[in-house]
């Protein structure tokens, strides 16, 4: 794999970079070092960035936490999250429980609702009752990938449509990884339930940020992330490059546990650098 010391390294090679956020330029609480002063060197370069999230939540919600956190629009021209493309899509064609009264069984790290706005739907905590199961979020830190998936077995079984705005596998909570929305999400289609996905490496947040990039070769954008998963992935599969950050979710893992990831998902990064840094 071509390690490279930053970004920089990248200037003549690429015209925009599509850039994941939890993991690569913050750690779900403050930016990693360097990160907002990279994002805004890439713009004066003329470099076009895109921040491209599997936040299940929608834009408004994730782009309040950026600023918080000292990430404010003068450093990216654009931010795409999951749960913004996911409702944008739900609203264009929504499943046939939503087009009525509708009892959602939700997972996600808060109460807020926001994937769904405009429908008319019930909260309810219980899985027999549910019509939907939406799995915008993990908790498996805090209650147990158990206890959680205990909640939402009896609606697989029932063959509840579920839809997942947060594909993610693992997450990275209080500096451990814990099984993600996207593990939860992946459980439930083996038990028999169908779902609905939105985000990284699924194809409709790339292609919404190809719309913000009409006519650029793919081979002159960058997928930038820590996941080989979602991330490289993701990218790759769109005909875009790749750069893997060693930050996140792949922070602990040595070269062999790179490569043994990059053969389970069938593809390598084009590049790697140690942190998100000029």
């Amino acid at each position: 794999m071509r390690m490279i010391p930053g970004l920089s390294a990248l200037m003549d090679e690429a015209d925009a970079f599509l850039i994941d956020q939890f993991g690569t330029i913050h750690d779900g609480a403050k930016p990693y070092p360097g990160a907002a002063e990279t994002l805004r060197r890439l713009r004066a370069a003329g470099k076009v960035v895109i921040l491209l999230s599997n936040s299940g939540r929608r834009a408004a919600n994730n782009d309040r936490r950026l600023a918080a956190m000292g990430i404010g629009p003068e450093c990216y021209d654009a931010s795409l999250c999951s749960g913004e493309v996911g409702w944008a899509a739900l609203r264009a064609d929504p499943p046939e429980v939503l087009h009525r009264r509708c009892r959602v069984l939700l997972f996600a790290r808060d109460p807020a609702l926001d994937i769904l706005e405009g429908f008319d739907i019930e909260l309810v905590a219980d899985a027999d009752r549910a019509d939907l199961v939406m799995i915008a979020g993990s908790e498996t830190d805090r209650y147990g990938y158990d206890a959680l998936w205990a909640r939402m077995a009896a609606a697989a079984a029932r063959g509840v449509p579920a839809i997942c705005t947060n594909p993610d596998r693992l997450m990275l909570a209080d500096g451990a990884l814990h099984p993600g929305a996207g593990a939860l999400a992946e459980a439930y289609r083996v038990a028999g339930g169908t779902v609905r996905w939105f985000g990284k490496p699924h194809p409709k947040l790339y292609q919404a940020a190809f719309l913000l990039l009409p006519g650029m070769p793919h081979a002159r954008i960058f997928g930038v992330g820590d996941s080989i998963e979602h991330d490289i992935a993701g990218a790759a599969a769109q005909g875009c490059r790749t750069l893997l950050v060693r930050t996140g979710i792949l922070a602990g893992a040595g070269e062999a546990g790179l490569s043994a990831e990059a053969e389970r998902f069938g593809v390598r990064p084009g590049a790697v650098t140690p942190r998100f840094a000029w």
